[in-house]
């Protein structure tokens, strides 16, 4: 495959990634997958390079179960194989700035990436983990230190229904060339 098809194969993935709210297939995530899909996250840009998002994958089915919970029982969480936690860590990087919430959304967008060109759906929850008190009781089910933030809950597995991508916005509605609304 030479670059131009390695290119294409990245846009093609990129295009069809979406967010699957639907049940998953009684099929276990692959343990190697799951590895790539989270280094995927690890070589994801980093302010200053401070590394700040961690990593908890979740396979143990009592542990998604409990999890599962805390976001009512929802299909996707609740036929999750997998989940990954992503936990941050606010210290600051450059002088009193932290960056740890650009550098999990950086990461995490790898991470959607990682799971759509496996053939793995997932969807992104971030705001619904910061209510309630959720953040806190799944980093206390999952031990995560008391310095550092469950920020995203990400359930993975194989999608019983094919769903294509929900519509964008036209490149012209949404980008511009010099100055803002230029056509």
């Amino acid at each position: 495959m030479n670059s131009e098809e390695k290119m294409d194969e990245l846009f093609q993935v990129i295009a069809k990634r979406h967010s699957y709210r639907g049940e998953f297939k009684n099929e276990p995530v692959d343990p190697e997958h799951l590895k790539k899909i989270v280094q995927a996250g690890i070589d994801a840009p980093s302010g200053c390079n401070a590394q700040t998002t961690r990593f908890v994958i979740v396979t143990e089915p009592k542990l998604l179960a409990e999890i599962s919970n805390y976001f009512e029982n929802r299909a996707v969480c609740k036929t999750a194989k997998a989940m990954i936690v992503c936990v941050t860590d606010s210290t600051p990087a450059y002088g009193n700035v932290s960056f740890a919430r650009e550098d999990c959304a950086a990461a995490v967008e790898n991470i959607l990436l990682a799971i759509s060109a496996l053939g793995y759906a997932t969807v992104w929850y971030q705001g619904y983990v910061q209510k309630d008190q959720t953040a806190e009781k799944i980093a206390e089910l999952l031990n995560v230190p008391n310095n550092l933030h469950v920020e995203v809950v990400l359930p993975i597995g194989v999608p019983i229904t094919q769903e294509p991508p929900r519509p964008k916005k036209s490149f012209a509605e949404r980008a511009f060339f010099n100055r803002y609304g230029a056509k």
